[in-house]
């Protein structure tokens, strides 16, 4: 299950924040029209203080996650995966950190090893990123970028809706060409979070990889 929570933090790294520079960046070039849409993604997303909803996650098998997440800017986010499991992701700004609440263990990940720390700061810039590709529907606007990551060379392509400037879906493609598609729904805004839903236990033990 840590091996699965550990890709799980990736995609959500990569699907909501600026990637790493590559040391050959594969910038398309961008028209005018779509810089001004993706800034205004951009300045939208850096404006939501919080945001509750479920998530969907669907690997290359089909296998089916489900789970609720909780975003506090700045610095707070925990996705919390559906029973029977009992883990979950939490960071509270002094780390990222893998929890199960069956067994009461814990494993940390830095906060300045995990770029999702950028989507938890108080502005986000998508054009920061190593963005490949852009596409666009009528409704949607689907962003690729590449990344360097601890498991080699990562793609994904954030897709937002162009009314609303909501995420809504990334597909994640592994080194291994396994992808992996995410999806957001039941999304609220600007809602109050009670505090303690960031609470890490402190009795909770240390968990090896």
């Amino acid at each position: 299950m840590l091996k699965r929570l550990t890709i799980f933090i990736i995609i959500i790294i990569l699907a909501i924040n600026p990637a790493k520079s590559l040391e050959h960046p594969l910038t398309p070039t961008l028209t005018q029209e779509q810089i001004d849409l993706i800034n205004e993604i951009s300045q939208y997303n850096s404006d939501i203080k919080t945001m509750v909803g479920k998530f969907l996650q669907i690997d290359s098998s089909g296998a089916r996650t489900e789970g609720t997440f909780y975003l506090d800017r700045p610095d707070k986010i925990r996705f919390r995966y559906a029973p029977p499991s009992r883990e979950e992701i939490i960071s509270i700004g002094r780390g990222f950190y893998v929890i199960d609440r069956r067994e009461e263990t814990k494993f940390a990940y830095p906060q300045d090893q995990i770029p999702l720390r950028i989507f938890l700061n108080e502005k986000i810039n998508l054009l920061d990123a190593n963005i490949t590709e852009v596409t666009a529907s009528e409704d949607y606007i689907a962003i690729t970028i590449v990344d360097e990551t601890q498991i080699g060379t990562v793609k994904v392509a954030l897709i937002f809706e162009i009314e609303t400037k909501d995420l809504v879906q990334w597909v994640l493609t592994e080194p291994s060409g396994a992808q992996l598609t995410f999806s957001l729904y039941d999304v609220q805004k600007n809602l109050i979070i009670p505090k303690a839903y960031f609470y890490i236990p402190a009795q909770y033990g240390a968990k090896r990889k």
